[in-house]
């Protein structure tokens, strides 16, 4: 399995075969018809992630020592962004989601091309994955 850094690597290249943010835009939009379908009843308000204009629910598993984030949105953009945080993050164990570099945010333009409301919403989807990684953790070192 590719670590963290080898998959955001992996994403800037992708991006970087695409010269303009509207064919970018375009892939995120790609990106979010692949993301898995998640369990109408995991659409509850808990799982709603605040701080964002649109509505993302996110949901984590921990399964195994390793966390996996289902999430859904009513923005095809949002979708397509919480599909990439799933494909570097989902599958990790809680210290390398919380320790992740996010680095691939910036390489790839991503925070100077989003409108602020949508940066917010891009911050806190990570805040919400590394807190259920710290809640994952504490509860592993307690149990």
């Amino acid at each position: 399995m590719k670590n963290i850094n080898e998959i955001q690597q992996e994403i800037s290249e992708e991006f970087e075969l695409y010269d303009d943010w509207m064919d970018k835009y375009n892939y995120l939009i790609e990106l979010s018809k692949d993301l898995p379908v998640i369990d109408t009843k995991l659409k509850v308000n808990d799982n709603l992630i605040s701080g964002c204009q649109s509505r993302v629910w996110l949901h984590a598993d921990y399964e195994a020592g390793l966390i996996h984030f289902t999430a859904d949105s009513d923005s095809i953009i949002t979708k397509g962004i919480i599909a990439l945080l799933i494909r570097i993050l989902s599958g990790r164990n809680p210290e390398e989601v919380m320790n992740a570099d996010l680095f691939f945010i910036d390489r790839i333009g991503l925070r100077q091309n989003l409108s602020p409301t949508r940066s917010n919403g891009l911050l806190s989807m990570i805040k919400q994955m590394k807190l259920y990684a710290l809640a994952y953790h504490a509860k592993s070192k307690g149990s």
